[in-house]
């Protein structure tokens, strides 16, 4: 089977947790397929990209360079799923082809977790809070950096959480 050693989006590397890579035959031909569980960093940068170019580092040593289309996938981690059209099935001898009928996919989501995903790139979101503090804390609030205060609460929630 053809494993996956690295992935690389419009020149930066990504980390990749797992990855399957092989060939869908279907009504409309051959595509290239690469499953990619990565980081919801990740996803939300690429997924509504139409065509990102793309290099693969094959474990083999081979390097397949390539314009590819995206899709999120859904699922429980955060997937993406690149695909390209193949006319030449030669170079590719040695990857799985799947029917599209066929009940067999790679199963990329087994053994990762969500927690181990955001140990390695953890998503910061944008959150509005309406609060009612005393005056006292509301003047100092003001008086607070936005740097300072995003690793305050930070602090805090997770202090809070841990209890």
């Amino acid at each position: 089977m053809v494993v996956v050693k690295s992935v690389h989006i419009d020149g930066e590397r990504i980390h990749v947790f797992n990855s399957a890579i092989y060939i869908l035959k279907s009504s409309l031909g051959f595509t290239l397929e690469l499953d990619l569980i990565v980081s919801e960093v990740v996803v939300k940068k690429y997924k509504k990209e139409d065509n990102l170019i793309i290099e693969i580092e094959l474990e083999d040593g081979r390097i397949i360079h390539s314009i590819m289309h995206v899709k999120s996938l859904p699922g429980g981690l955060p997937q993406l799923n690149l695909f390209c059209e193949l006319d030449d099935l030669k170079e590719y001898a040695d990857f799985k082809i799947v029917n599209e009928n066929d009940a067999w996919f790679p199963n990329i989501e087994e053994g990762i977790t969500l927690d181990e995903i955001r140990k390695v790139e953890m998503p910061i979101e944008p959150v509005n809070l309406k609060l009612n503090l005393p005056i006292d804390q509301v003047e100092w609030l003001k008086k607070q950096k936005k740097k300072d205060l995003n690793e305050i609460f930070k602090d805090l929630i997770y202090e809070y959480r841990n209890k």
